[in-house]
């Protein structure tokens, strides 16, 4: 397999690099440097027509001035952090409030609007975009420096790995993902409503009003939070649960995973047939059905509206260095933060 490389735009008269994997199956995926952002994922139907399954833009200008995080890469913490602090190690560290009191997505100037460096690796049965960053102490007002990487694979089996590592030269606090925004209907020929979700999941965390986790469990059972069996997106879009009209009459929660890189997560669009499963290591997958998505402005020529993708994000629990239930984000001097999300793209 052969990575491809070519110009996506200029930033402060530096070039912004597209690098497209593709597998023999026809499955292409494209991710620019620019917060190593996945700007396509084409797969075919099951009838073999191949269609663009994400949602971006075509240039780089309209990912500048974006505000609704496509295909990036959110840290250092993804989600949110209460009023934008926390104490870590007896000292007490303010973060931008970027979301009302809240912190979201690493800030200001996160992850998912800086450069990386990039570099390529191919070989036989699969090929990787290697992204690294050095986040100096002090970014965003996290404490240490931090050398990450996120690497991008696609194999010959349909499978695309998204691993990230980040190693710290003083304690601090990391809690990375992709920020994806899927929809399998094809060219966006369809919102995500009637997109089938099947997860393993028991519980999810009850929001406030804020969207801030109350550190509350809530049992899915009986709700439209339940998706034990497949369960279509606009069952809780519909719903009168207090959660979803919270979350703007749909989803916006951390679902505690019950099983781990076991096929947990599998997003459905049964029209078409296409197929995408979700495996991962990590506690907890954030699902957005994009119900604040601005309603103005196109998206690859399709008029921007509401729940017009859905984002997977799989995660630690948002808010957790507030939280002493919550599984920790700490990652201390010199250890490794790492962990792993696959997706499959497949038919029925």
């Amino acid at each position: 397999m052969r990575v491809t490389k070519e110009l996506f735009g200029r930033l402060n008269e530096n070039g912004v690099y597209a690098y497209t994997l593709e597998n023999k199956h026809g499955v292409k995926i494209t991710a620019i440097d620019y917060g190593c952002t996945i700007t396509k994922i084409y797969t075919p139907n099951r009838d073999g027509e191949i269609e663009n399954i994400v949602l971006g833009y075509d240039t780089l200008e309209e990912y500048l001035n974006g505000t609704s995080y496509f295909g990036c890469v959110v840290g250092r913490i993804a989600g949110r952090i209460a009023g934008g602090e926390f104490m870590l190690e007896g000292t007490e560290y303010k973060l931008a409030q970027n979301e009302n009191p809240n912190h979201l997505h690493g800030g200001i100037v996160g992850f998912d609007k800086r450069v990386w460096n990039a570099t390529v690796e191919e070989e036989e049965n699969q090929a990787s975009i290697v992204f690294s960053y050095f986040s100096p102490d002090g970014e965003e007002n996290y404490p240490g420096n931090v050398e990450m990487q996120v690497t991008y694979t696609l194999n010959n089996d349909n499978q695309f790995t998204i691993h990230y590592e980040g190693t710290p030269d003083r304690t601090t606090i990391l809690n990375v993902t992709n920020h994806t925004y899927f929809n399998l209907s094809g060219d966006l020929k369809t919102d995500v409503k009637d997109h089938y979700l099947t997860m393993k999941s028991d519980q999810f965390l009850e929001l406030g009003d804020d969207l801030i986790p109350t550190g509350t469990f809530l049992d899915v059972k009986d709700t439209a939070f339940d998706f034990h069996s497949a369960r279509q997106i606009r069952t809780g879009i519909e719903s009168k649960h207090p959660q979803n009209i919270l979350a703007g009459h749909g989803y916006d929660h951390p679902f505690v995973l019950s099983d781990n890189n076991n096929q947990e997560i599998q997003l459905e669009d049964r029209e078409n047939g296409r197929v995408l499963t979700v495996e991962t290591d990590q506690p907890a997958v954030v699902v957005y059905s994009a119900s604040q998505l601005a309603e103005t402005g196109e998206i690859y020529g399709v008029a921007s509206k509401k729940y017009l993708g859905i984002c997977l994000e799989t995660q630690g629990l948002p808010n957790a260095i507030n939280e002493v239930n919550f599984p920790s984000w700490v990652v201390e001097k010199g250890k490794t933060y790492s962990t792993s999300t696959t997706f499959t793209f497949g038919t029925k």
